[in-house]
């Protein structure tokens, strides 16, 4: 049983379902005993409450509801209707050629492969015979990765647990 009931405070309208002791207006958040609450339909269906419910929606607002769908027509019409991709980026004055070459150009680019930062730092340690701190720093800034952030990276490799340092030489873990 779903009915579709008023807030006395703010006049909003939702649907209620089966007979709750109380139910809370979802506009202005006035509590209100279920019995006590007008009752503007009563439908043993949710999408014929949510039906009532735009009927009287469409009442107020000087809209007749004969000139409105179904709620599941316009449920199915929103989900087979959707805009793809090019559609939205056109709408929006993105020119969406320009678009899918960046996207190709960032995974097929010159940058498409190359490591982060972190995994830089991580890569130094792992292929270096004896990755020590100078080694480390070395190996990331011929890689563009400061020499600053790759001290602090192996500082926080070795207090997170991610590597050891033993006589000043680096290993993952």
């Amino acid at each position: 049983m779903y009915a579709v009931v008023g807030c006395g405070e703010c006049s909003a309208l939702w649907v209620v379902e089966s007979r709750p002791e109380t139910t809370t207006c979802p506009s202005c958040g006035a509590r209100h005993r279920y019995e006590r609450l007008t009752k503007f339909a009563e439908t043993d269906a949710a999408d014929a409450a949510r039906e009532a419910r735009t009927a009287l929606l469409a009442d107020r607002s000087d809209h007749a509801p004969d000139d409105l769908d179904s709620f599941t027509t316009l449920e199915t019409r929103a989900e087979s209707e959707r805009m793809d991709e090019t559609a939205y980026l056109r709408e929006s004055g993105v020119d969406a050629e320009a678009v899918t070459e960046a996207g190709e150009g960032a995974t097929s680019g010159t940058n498409a492969g190359s490591a982060s930062r972190l995994d830089t730092v991580r890569n130094a340690v792992d292929e270096l015979k004896r990755p020590t701190e100078e080694d480390v720093i070395a190996y990331a800034t011929a890689r563009d990765v400061s020499a600053e952030f790759a001290e602090r990276t192996l500082d926080r490799l070795v207090r997170q647990g991610e590597a050891s340092r033993n006589d000043g030489v680096y290993r993952l873990l």
